[in-house]
């Protein structure tokens, strides 16, 4: 493994161990020429996936990205980072076991979508106004209508301040 520092090619593990749920493996590694120390995680990968997007420009599946987009989203909220952790591992689970080696952007949009509005509501309406392109207000209205169980515009109620 190749030392985020300095480049080497010849660092060392320094610890193992598995971690919630045994689904990967953690390993500590240092690096004999600069020192630095620094974790790597290592996963089971049932197939290799490519990602199809909007524009037709097929990319390698990054399960890093899947992980940044849901940080993003639930970022100061309080949810449990393992928590976070088992819904991408499920959803790329669901991805792998679909049996497809190409999947549409949108299919991996919708799941994330679908897992967020399970975990977090102010989460899933960060990642819809990303996901869906919000453009003004109505398109925040229409998935708060979407979490109150209807496609009915619902209201924008503001704090006053010192209420």
């Amino acid at each position: 493994m190749r030392c985020p520092y300095c480049a080497c090619e010849n660092t060392s593990v320094k610890d193992s161990r598995p971690t919630d749920e045994n689904a990967s493996i953690r390993r500590r590694r240092e690096c004999p020429d600069c020192g630095g120390r620094f974790t790597t995680f290592e996963r089971v990968q049932l197939r290799e996936l490519i990602v199809v997007k909007r524009s037709g420009r097929k990319v390698t599946f990054d399960r890093d990205k899947l992980m940044k987009s849901v940080t993003i989203a639930t970022r100061k909220r309080p949810i449990d980072d393992d928590r976070i952790e088992r819904m991408v591992s499920g959803i790329v689970r669901q991805l792998e076991s679909t049996g497809e080696t190409e999947i549409p952007s949108s299919v991996i949009g919708e799941r994330v979508m679908e897992a967020l509005r399970g975990l977090d509501p102010v989460a899933y309406v960060r990642f819809a106004s990303v996901y869906r392109d919000f453009t003004e207000a109505a398109d925040f209205q229409e998935v708060l209508g979407e979490i109150a169980g209807d496609d009915t515009v619902v209201p924008l109620h503001h704090k006053r301040l010192g209420s």
